[in-house]
């Protein structure tokens, strides 16, 4: 059924401690580790892309050996499950050994193509790295993940993807606001896949240990079977050097997506951050909806706004620092290789920056459909992102109606009609509407300078631009429907973030803004990391 090539757990490595107690893992790279089985699997929803990918049919994925192994109650044939040890600066402390606390590896599968994935499976049950908690996931942030795992696929945005989400059929205690106040929750189990689930914590850990031969082994590993891309040097600085330097320009292409979209992750520690700069680890995410800067969609993140919408691309780039550093240590402290590879790392950065720049000069020019970038149309765009916070306007909608101004012939008031469904408050919009006026005109200027059909400048912007993202409130709305068993939009989401740049005719209503009643309401405008 599925061809499992278990090389992690082969080549790397494992604790000689075959107990499911929480421990210190030292010395190793993983932990073997078994599922713990439910009380009733029950396949909710499944990508049908993933499934293709994998070589597992419909019949296969409604079959009740699957449905079992992916909800933790059997193991495929070939599976040699585990759980790896990582560390990770959290919201910029150290915090030591964290691992795989609800994960667990099902193993590596290789595909008809010879394609190499890993699966995973989230919530089903402890590890010896889930310290107090039970290991288990609860079905409101499963089919968050399921549903966004798929959704950033589709827009285009490096990510790990979702197999398959399975209810369990047991009860899971969780404070949600962590207020004193538990519930029981119905449990659920999403099976993650990703060609390596690889962090930057893995790296941290054995460094902070001062286990430089493990972080060797792992550096050597990671490269040969996940940068089987790239052509790195041969001499062992050059090699670690260069290949920071692909991390770094992967993970600025990543986060400049998300400023694309207008997705914040919520919740950037080291530990979820991804050696590929896949978005990794949906947790407290959430999608901009009246445009501000400063917002973060994690209450944990309330006070401070380390994790906000506008910081990430720094947040991105102090992870990077802190990957940097851990890969200094395979250098003797001051000798000419550490020079060497502190200079290595540097360039790194700089490529990060330079990574950034460039893709985020191009997603602009795409959003606000520029033939090319050019340097004064840094503060036209500004203009705009400063309109967009003082009259609290949607990101989204915003940039989908801009594509309509730039195709009508030039009228004030179909102007005004066209863009008025973006503002969430009619007294901003009055009171803001003379300088909205003044910035479509010069817009208009603008694009009137290059050599660009109008219909083809708005088929360009519809590529930057999606119409449908996994708005809070409808992911909410879904987990409400679903938590008293209708599991119809679920479903819906899921085909409708398949397509999120085309019109879908009779689908308008997942496109629309912001209800007000979803303004302060709890899993629609914050949400905390219990899950």
């Amino acid at each position: 059924m599925l061809t499992f090539d278990n090389q992690f757990r082969r080549e790397l490595p494992g604790d000689p401690n075959t107990s499911n107690t929480t421990r210190q893992v030292n010395g190793a790279v993983w932990s073997p580790v078994m599922p713990t089985p439910v009380a009733a699997p029950r396949l909710i929803a499944y990508s049908q892309e993933m499934a293709n990918e994998l070589g597992l049919s419909t019949a296969m994925m409604q079959s009740t050996e699957v449905v079992n192994a992916l909800g933790g109650n059997g193991v495929f044939a070939g599976s040699e499950p585990y759980a790896t040890v990582y560390g990770g600066h959290q919201f910029g402390h150290w915090a030591g050994q964290l691992g795989d606390g609800r994960a667990i590896y099902l193993g590596e599968v290789v595909n008809a193509a010879g394609t190499r994935h890993e699966l995973q499976l989230k919530g089903a049950g402890p590890t010896p790295y889930s310290r107090r908690a039970d290991g288990r996931a609860v079905l409101r942030s499963s089919i968050r993940e399921f549903l966004c795992s798929e959704a950033m696929f589709h827009l285009g945005i490096p990510t790990t993807r979702a197999l398959s989400l399975v209810a369990t059929g047991d009860k899971v205690v969780r404070d949600m606001f962590y207020d004193g106040n538990p519930e029981r929750e119905p449990g659920a189990i999403v099976c993650r896949v990703a060609p390596s689930f690889t962090r930057f914590g893995h790296f941290e850990i054995h460094a902070a240990r001062n286990d430089v031969a493990l972080l060797k082994k792992l550096i050597d590993f990671t490269i040969a079977r996940d940068f089987v891309d790239i052509t790195l040097p041969t001499e062992p600085v050059e090699r670690v050097g260069e290949w920071f330097g692909v991390i770094a320009e992967r993970t600025a292409v990543m986060v400049a997506h998300w400023m694309r979209v207008g997705f914040v992750h919520g919740v950037m520690n080291t530990d979820n951050m991804s050696i590929l700069g896949l978005t990794i680890d949906y947790g407290p995410y959430g999608w901009i909806d009246n445009f501000d800067p400063g917002w973060t969609p994690n209450t944990t993140d309330a006070e401070g706004r380390r994790y906000c919408y506008g910081r990430q691309p720094e947040i991105a780039r102090w992870n990077l620092e802190r990957l940097g550093s851990a890969l200094l240590m395979v250098t003797d402290e001051d000798s000419q290789d550490a020079h060497h590879m502190g200079d290595l790392l540097t360039a790194g950065m700089n490529r990060y920056d330079a990574a950034f720049d460039l893709a985020t000069r191009n997603n602009l020019a795409g959003k606000f459909g520029f033939a090319e970038w050019r340097e004064e149309d840094t503060a036209l765009v500004n203009d705009a992102y400063r309109l967009l916070v003082d009259a609290e306007v949607d990101m989204t909608i915003f940039f989908r109606r801009l594509a309509e101004v730039g195709v009508a012939p030039k009228d004030v008031t179909a102007d005004r009609a066209t863009m008025a469904e973006a503002f969430y408050r009619d007294d901003l919009r009055e009171t803001h509407q003379a300088a909205f006026d003044a910035w479509i005109e010069r817009y208009r200027h603008r694009i009137a300078e290059d050599d660009f059909a109008p219909t083809d400048r708005a088929a360009r912007m519809a590529q930057f631009n999606p119409k449908y993202v996994l708005r809070n409130y409808l992911a909410q709305e879904a987990i409400d429907l679903a938590t008293g068993g209708d599991n119809r939009m679920v479903l819906e989401l899921l085909d409708v973030m398949r397509r999120p740049y085309d019109e879908q005719p009779g689908r308008e209503r997942f496109a629309e803004k912001r209800p007000d009643w979803a303004r302060q309401k709890a899993g629609c405008s914050m949400l905390s990391c219990s899950s």
